[in-house]
């Protein structure tokens, strides 16, 4: 089959009517998806935050009359209602990113709101939830939570104190391993180095089986450094021996557009939908971290680490597999082995929807690809099993690792041996 031929089978499962994705849900029985979104509740980040770090962490403010969150001192309009009461519909741009055949404005689109879900926010109503959708189990992740990072960056200290205390109330509202099906990632961030070490710690002590991460080089007390940077070695080397997979999500990796489009997660939307250079900023990030992290040589160092890109796609994956082949040939001896096939051993590749699945499995292979649906974001499916036709065409092992045995895997712990 064809890349063209799988795209147009993609685009046919993820349009299907509800008739059909409630039959599709029903025969799915066992999916594994590896990015669900909780909607964060009102108190997330407040509820653990030492007060007197308030105003240097994320507060609430009434601003004309709609409820804002206030960042390191300044609003916050990465959405458009952070309560998320009401909020767009699931996947309601999934025809957008298909290619927007009816030529519908997107804007229009997102202003077609319904009150909040339970399932959005209460763990006991998203299991139902994944019941009816054919779910086995699902990672779950943030929604503001992958945002906020970056405006508190130049706080290195608040953001530390922001995350630690976002992390308890995952523990607490969703817990990380909760009936063994929805297991919330605890946040980790590399503002400081000791901060990280003893979050890690925290983190496995309460049970934790993801880490989830920006793809971006932290602020620190001492400027900006990369995350392969020796001072972090001691963190890397928590995570090798645990076995603990971290996730590296799509978000805010605070990366300059040069003047080229306005900087910023939301300026998409606040400023009109116009097409620019941002619609690709997303891969940039993964693809600097990823090409970093190999030539930084981090698994050699630590061999037991894995890493899953999450919501990031895939398509700049061939052109980073020939730059990091180019500097093998032009500083020999770097590396003992193809960087290519150690990011195969230590990198799951988690494809935009409507990336073709044969194009990603032929560049990592499909033990190494991870189904995803961004459900209920309004750049996912619409249901998180629209995707699971787009597999029918692969062999009973290659589909059974790529719609869950990859992530289940991965969820488990693998301490390091000897």
């Amino acid at each position: 089959m064809t890349s063209e031929q799988n795209e147009n089978t993609f685009y046919t499962a993820a349009m299907t009517s509800i008739e059909d994705r409630t039959t599709q849900a029903a025969t799915a029985q066992g999916v594994f998806d590896a990015d669900n979104h909780y909607y964060e509740a009102r108190d997330a980040f407040t509820r653990h935050l030492d007060p007197a770090m308030a105003g240097r962490c994320v507060q609430w403010a009434e601003i004309d009359g709609r409820h804002r969150h206030v960042v390191g001192g300044r609003v916050s309009r990465a959405v458009s209602n952070p309560t998320f009461d009401p909020v767009a519909r699931p996947g309601v741009l999934a025809d957008y990113f298909r290619g927007n055949p009816d030529a519908a404005d997107p804007l229009a689109l997102l202003r077609d709101r319904e009150p909040l879900r339970p399932e959005y926010h209460d763990r006991a109503a998203r299991l139902a939830a994944m019941d009816a959708q054919g779910l086995a189990g699902c990672w779950m992740f943030p929604t503001l939570g992958m945002v906020y990072e970056t405006p508190l960056r130049d706080d290195p200290e608040a953001v530390c104190a922001t995350f630690r205390a976002f992390n308890r109330w995952v523990a607490e509202d969703w817990g990380f391993a909760h009936e063994n099906r929805i297991y919330a990632a605890a946040y980790l961030t590399l503002a400081d180095p000791q901060w990280a070490e003893a979050e890690v710690a925290w983190a496995l002590d309460a049970g934790a089986r993801l880490l989830v991460m920006l793809p971006t080089a932290p602020v620190t007390a001492d400027g900006r450094r990369s995350p392969f940077d020796p001072v972090y070695d001691k963190v890397w080397g928590q995570i090798d021996e645990a076995g603990i997979t971290v996730v590296l999500h799509a978000g805010d990796a605070g990366l300059s557009l040069q003047g080229y489009a306005t900087d910023g997660f939301a300026a998409s939307f606040s400023q009109g939908w116009v097409p620019s250079i941002k619609f690709f900023e997303i891969e940039q990030a993964i693809d600097l971290w990823l090409s970093s992290m190999l030539l930084a040589q981090l698994p050699v160092r630590f061999p037991n680490l894995r890493f899953a890109a999450v919501e990031n796609g895939a398509e700049f994956l061939p052109a980073m597999f020939r730059k990091v082949r180019s500097v093998a040939r032009k500083v020999p001896g770097w590396f003992a082995d193809d960087p290519v096939d150690v990011f195969r051993q230590h990198v799951w590749v988690n494809p935009f929807w409507e990336d073709s699945i044969d194009d990603v499995i032929g560049w990592v292979g499909a033990d190494r690809v991870l189904y995803g649906s961004d459900w209920p974001h309004i750049e996912g499916l619409p249901t998180p099993t629209d995707g699971v036709a787009a597999m029918a065409h692969l062999s009973d092992a290659d589909r059974q690792a790529v719609l869950g045995g990859n992530a289940q895997r991965l969820t488990e712990l693998a301490p390091r041996r000897g």
